[in-house]
């Protein structure tokens, strides 16, 4: 027996209203699929998460590993033939997927390194000596070197509740 889902419309219109404008826009042609990078190295289907978010199919989207796969490099975008905003649509759709309480685990992972030091890289010892060995210094002149400017950062975290968003403290 097939699993039939129906179609939620609220949730489509909450997406365009979000700023997913051109959504509707998409007749599935499958370009964004056929150039996305990620596509190529994993099962990641731009076309089939389009399609999903035009139907309202919530919880095909938000819990799903794929709303996560695409690198927001924007090949999709500068080959759709209808102007699709299909980055910023994930985007929006990855913004309500955060706020119900899903998000990759690497995502997680850059948004508390950024949260704690300003940088959603860490700062390593490898990254150091690099640095030097370049002639710049191993600190860059950021939050991470200025111990107030990097407490006004956590503050501005906490106030805006990224934290809350990423599970942090």
């Amino acid at each position: 027996m097939a699993n039939i889902k129906e179609p939620n419309p609220e949730f489509a219109d909450r997406i365009v209203k979000s700023g997913g404008k051109t959504l509707n826009l998409c007749y599935q042609c499958g370009t964004c699929t056929a150039s996305c990078p990620s596509g190529r190295q994993t099962a990641f289907r731009t076309r089939k998460l389009i399609r999903k978010a035009q139907l309202g199919l919530k919880e095909d989207i938000l819990p799903s590993d794929d709303l996560w796969m695409c690198t927001t490099c924007y090949t999709c975008v500068e080959r759709c033939p209808r102007g699709v905003d299909i980055t910023d649509i994930i985007m929006i759709l990855r913004n309500f997927a955060v706020k119900e309480g899903y998000m990759a685990d690497s995502h997680k992972k850059t948004a508390s390194n950024m949260m704690n030091t300003g940088h959603t890289i860490p700062l390593t010892d490898e990254y150091r000596n690099l640095r030097k060995k370049l002639g710049i210094p191993e600190q860059p002149p950021t939050v991470l070197g200025n111990a107030k400017a990097l407490e006004d950062w956590k503050k501005i975290m906490q106030i805006t509740g990224f934290d809350k968003l990423i599970g942090g403290k």
